[in-house]
């Protein structure tokens, strides 16, 4: 065979094989791009594990607030994690007076995938919250889902709250802290899934035999197998329902299902509830949010639970899902907030 014909055919199998890799790395790359989970609003997952983040990123730095008075700061409390926490002071400590105020650790909600401290809904809450209550509060950067899924979340926020307590007796490296800091006066709060981190630090405390003075769950992220209440009259081609049903196994792989005690803490066989490390609860929530029977079946089994602590429950009527972070200058927004500071500050 001549050698042109042989180079002809060597240069034709040649073709054919590189545009056969070509349309099997298109065939791939279709795949790779092929969404497999997404959460309204917030990310999506594709099948290549790449994240796309739907939701904005805006921050706002750390300041005095000149409609509050209320000073703030970043601290850095983990190098090696980045773990870090937002701190707010309140007026007139902010100025300089030598007060010991109540502590509150506050973990932010947005389905342990978004949001932050810096977020400005958050800080704008927490900066109104501080000032009206007249305590410290240390709000927590936690690490965020679906990079780094639960217990990640978790973890980070329980090394806050020690961190926090490290501060005891004048000592630790916080300078606010230490000051102005009454550690005998140590309180979790969190709204949605905030909430539910901030139970499921109370359950770690318990266990090891500790307790915060108290709890607030803020329309608590609770879920469960099974639909309870008006979960099971929702209808309608978008069901938050299904949402959640497919949100937990992305946020949190190693579940052992949607009844895990960390996602349903009623859930029958779970934890007791008589385990819970503080010596007082109250529970936040508003009428029309989906999850609002899972902050009162929380309540109530709490008190049939054997737990000796103290709960109080306020239910908004009227009101969606953590309304009050849209408008906290609205009447039922600052209800909330004055029976939220009363908790902290009573006698």
């Amino acid at each position: 065979m001549p050698n042109r014909q042989i180079s002809s055919i060597a240069m034709s199998t040649d073709a054919a094989a590189a545009a056969a890799a070509a349309a099997a790395a298109a065939t791939a790359t279709v795949a790779d791009d092929e969404i497999i989970y997404e959460l309204p609003g917030k990310f999506r997952i594709y099948r290549s594990g790449r994240v796309e983040r739907l939701f904005p990123t805006t921050s706002v730095p750390p300041s005095l607030d000149p409609a509050t008075g209320v000073d703030s700061k970043d601290v850095i409390i983990n190098t090696s994690s980045g773990l870090s926490v937002r701190m707010y002071l309140p007026p007139p400590a902010a100025s300089g007076g030598d007060r010991k105020l109540p502590v509150l650790v506050n973990f932010h909600g947005g389905s342990f995938c978004v949001m932050s401290p810096s977020y400005p809904l958050c800080h704008n809450y927490i900066n109104a919250l501080t000032a009206i209550a007249d305590v410290l509060t240390v709000s927590v950067e936690y690490r965020l889902a679906p990079e780094n899924p639960l217990p990640a979340a978790y973890e980070d926020c329980l090394e806050a709250v020690r961190w926090v307590s490290g501060h005891a007796g004048g000592g630790g490296p916080d300078p606010w802290l230490s000051k102005f800091g009454d550690l005998k006066k140590i309180f979790l709060s969190g709204e949605s899934a905030g909430g539910n981190i901030a139970h499921n630090v109370a359950m770690v405390l318990g266990r090891e035999g500790k307790k915060v003075e108290g709890l607030v769950l803020v329309c608590p992220g609770f879920w469960g197998k099974d639909r309870i209440g008006s979960e099971k009259e929702e209808k309608g081609p978008y069901r938050i329902g299904d949402v959640l049903d497919g949100l937990w196994p992305v946020i949190y792989p190693g579940m052992s299902g949607l009844d895990d005690p960390c996602i349903n803490p009623v859930a029958d066989g779970g934890r007791s509830l008589a385990a819970l490390g503080c010596r007082r609860v109250l529970v936040y929530v508003t009428e029309l949010d989906f999850m609002v029977e899972r902050g009162r079946m929380y309540y109530e089994k709490l008190k049939e639970s054997g737990w000796g602590g103290e709960a109080e429950f306020m239910e908004t009527k009227g009101e969606n899902h953590c309304f009050f972070l849209y408008d906290l200058g609205s009447e039922k927004a600052k209800e909330f907030l004055e029976r939220f500071a009363s908790f902290l500050n009573k006698k």
